[in-house]
């Protein structure tokens, strides 16, 4: 007999498309699709099950489909659909305790793998240039989906002391981005002009959701010889971009704005249901996050496929047009900076090679 594995949060985008894949392996027998909403999305020949995380009747599907392997992607930062705040708190807090109380009373349940997110970290002034596994944030996370991946967090820990016998693999995962990223930062990245914090210049890391469903798929199987796939792991892209950057590559331009009045904005665009500008994206968007992620590839045995640039890149292809064309954007950041007065005074000679062109 193959795997059984329970996924959750098929509802979404990125799990449907975990679901449809993590089927093709050759390990797997049979793949248990659980959300409260039924997903619009095909899911292959998995067997869905409609029910709701945050009931216990999650205990009951659990124990009858024998499943041994749960891979919980049902914590995120956006609603769906309908759904209010409160909901997404509820199913990520309360519904990750039910998920848990339902493994530790199950026998069959040998792997646990946590779509966690770096939004544990925190963004803050005095934040370290690197954040690695082992490093504590300066400060806490006081509210939102960064306060839930703490909580979500220090339930999985509780739960890996009272079943050291189950492999628990918590991926700490980047901001997601891609063609059809469903995202508190891709929406923002999709607004026609761009709000920052006057006077920074954040450094953001990004990881491509082709990247995000690979990793969970070798997450959810027993490691490779030389590799341990339990524990703790930052996943990112490689390299960073700053936030001016992301918005040359966009054509979209950024209206810099003081921290009270960027708070301001957030709300409004909260309220106008234009994106999810929450305080705690308005920290990234001003101190930004990079993680270190040697132990992704030394430990985990995992190198993604696409870098932070790269993933950007596959991202702005997907968005329609900004206001301003990159490549005039380019051009424009070009010529401000080779004018005299930027250059010390001096006009900037041609080279022989730029002559030939």
């Amino acid at each position: 007999m193959g795997k059984v594995v329970l996924v959750t949060g098929v509802a979404r985008q990125l799990g449907g498309r975990f679901v449809r894949r993590i089927q093709h392996d050759p390990e797997v027998d049979r793949v248990i699709a659980v959300d409260a909403v039924l997903p619009e999305h095909h899911l292959g020949g998995a067997d869905f099950i409609q029910t709701d995380i945050r009931q216990p009747t999650i205990a009951r599907v659990l124990a009858e489909s024998g499943a041994d392997t749960v891979v919980h992607m049902d914590v995120t930062g956006t609603p769906l659909g309908s759904g209010s705040r409160a909901t997404v708190k509820e199913t990520n807090v309360i519904g990750t305790m039910q998920l848990l109380g339902a493994c530790q009373k199950s026998p069959n349940v040998k792997r646990l793998v946590i779509k966690s997110s770096t939004n544990v970290y925190g963004s803050a002034p005095k934040d370290p240039a690197v954040f690695t596994e082992t490093t504590p944030p300066k400060s806490l996370p006081s509210g939102g989906f960064a306060k839930d991946t703490v909580e979500v967090e220090g339930y999985v820990r509780g739960f890996a002391r009272r079943r050291p016998d189950v492999a628990v693999c918590v991926l700490r995962f980047a901001n997601i981005l891609g063609p059809t990223a469903d995202t508190p930062l891709a929406s923002y990245f999709s607004l026609p002009v761009l709000p920052t914090v006057l006077g920074y210049d954040p450094r953001l890391q990004f990881v491509h959701e082709d990247d995000v469903i690979e990793v969970l798929r070798i997450a959810s199987h027993e490691p490779a010889r030389g590799t341990l796939n339990s524990g703790t792991f930052n996943v990112a892209g490689d390299g960073v971009l700053l936030l001016s950057q992301c918005s040359r590559r966009l054509g979209r331009p950024t209206v810099p704005l003081l921290l009270p009045a960027v708070t301001w904005a957030g709300s409004l665009v909260r309220t106008l249901g234009m994106t999810d500008f929450s305080p705690e994206q308005i920290r990234l968007l001003t101190h930004g996050r990079v993680v270190d992620t040697v132990q992704m590839r030394d430990t985990l045995g995992f190198r993604p496929q696409y870098t932070t640039a790269e993933t950007f890149a596959d991202f702005v292809r997907a968005q329609d047009p900004g206001l301003l064309p990159p490549r005039a954007v380019a051009a424009a950041v070009d010529r401000i900076a080779a004018l005299p007065a930027l250059s010390g005074g001096r006009t900037p000679t041609k080279t022989p090679t730029q002559s030939a062109n």
